[in-house]
């Protein structure tokens, strides 16, 4: 019977490639408190936009642009205090959707409150008698809204996270 020695200074490619990739997962960033900021400084900036809205009339597309706005500023200038580095592309898209599902989220659960507690059984009948005889206009409503906040939200992301950036600060 041969003896075979065991070459303990070879390094496996697969090993290091796999430690790489490991390493990267551990210094990616969690983006759910980030965009848990960008649903706070949302609702922050809605509700002192709707207080501003009872004195002067504003539209309320103005308002949700705003306020995602307020969102998108508070989230990227907390990711590049506590990241020390600006966001990279798959962040700023991952944080883009998380923060328009938030709003969304949030925006489902303000309409359901107001379904359940302000309105009465004649305010739901006329709404679904609405809804039943002229969907188009309804959906195609809340289809603009949604793109309106994924294309605000996507915008004021990108120019904070450039205009925060710590490295382009520097030069």
């Amino acid at each position: 019977m041969s003896r075979k020695t065991t070459k303990l200074n070879k390094s496996n490619p697969h090993l290091g490639h796999n430690r790489a990739a490991q390493h990267h997962e551990l210094a990616q960033p969690k983006l759910a408190q980030y965009v848990g900021f960008f649903a706070i400084g949302y609702t922050l900036a809605s509700v002192i936009f709707m207080m501003i809205q009872t004195q002067i009339a504003l539209n309320s597309q103005l308002i949700t642009v705003l306020s995602v706005i307020v969102g998108a500023y508070i989230a990227v200038h907390k990711f590049v205090k506590h990241q020390q580095r600006a966001l990279d592309s798959e962040e700023i898209n991952r944080l883009m959707f998380g923060g328009v599902a938030a709003v969304w989220l949030l925006t489902v659960v303000y309409f359901l409150g107001i379904w359940f507690w302000l309105f009465d059984a004649v305010n739901r009948e006329v709404l679904f008698e609405m809804a039943k005889q002229r969907p188009l206009p309804l959906l195609s409503s809340l289809i603009m809204i949604l793109v309106l906040t994924l294309v605000s939200a996507r915008i004021s992301i990108w120019a904070f996270n450039r205009l925060l950036d710590p490295k382009r600060k520097m030069i």
